[in-house]
């Protein structure tokens, strides 16, 4: 998870997916059906992409959930946190699904999802970590930049703790190097609520 953000791409959907190669007409057609798509690392233009998903799928129906599935090696924290935000200012709930890997800021939106409605497919993998930032620079700017990167994993840790139930200080504990954990792993601690092999158990939650 990193401090800053890429925003030299065009915002076109297409190219925001990791260069996945699918057209913009398949994440339309989900976008029908109120899923967002996460397949890449997160960054200032894909991020900018799903705020406007978010934003434009709440005014269509401010009652209807709406899903964000993620496969994500995480990336930049300012983006993440820009679709964190907006995940909490739009008024339905938004729920999540990660298939494959939810990783750094990849795992903090997972876990950032509606509670009771937080997902992942039985191999997907999560790991948490505390956010990484190059420093560099004079003195002062190494000192602020120190400074910035402790108040944000203060921050996110408890943002973490909230979302999982555990207590602050084992988040920080457990953050402090990488930790992976298996689907089965992430219900026990609290990053979801479920895993899932069905999309209708997605859909559905209380049938499962």
């Amino acid at each position: 998870m990193s401090t800053g953000g890429n925003s030299s791409a065009s915002p076109v959907m297409a190219d925001t997916q990791g260069g996945l190669g699918l057209d913009d007409h398949i994440y339309n057609r989900l976008l029908r059906e109120r899923i967002i798509w996460l397949g890449s690392d997160v960054r200032d233009d894909n991020a900018n992409v799903i705020c406007a998903q978010l934003m434009l799928l709440a005014a269509e129906d401010p009652e209807k959930d709406i899903f964000l599935y993620i496969n994500s090696p995480g990336g930049s924290v300012t983006a993440g946190m820009a679709i964190y935000d907006t995940m909490q200012y739009v008024q339905p709930d938004v729920g999540t699904v990660a298939m494959g890997m939810a990783a750094s800021m990849g795992q903090f939106l997972l876990s950032s999802g509606a509670k009771g409605k937080r997902f992942a497919t039985p191999h997907t993998r999560i790991l948490m970590h505390q956010p990484l930032g190059g420093i560099g620079g004079t003195a002062t700017d190494i000192k602020i930049q120190a400074e910035l990167i402790l108040h944000m994993k203060r921050q996110m840790a408890e943002l973490t703790a909230e979302q999982t139930g555990q207590s602050l200080e084992k988040i920080l504990e457990d953050n402090d190097r990488d930790n992976w954990f298996t689907a089965s792993e992430a219900l026990d601690y609290g990053f979801i609520d479920g895993v899932v092999q069905s999309a209708k158990d997605v859909t559905n939650p209380a049938s499962k």
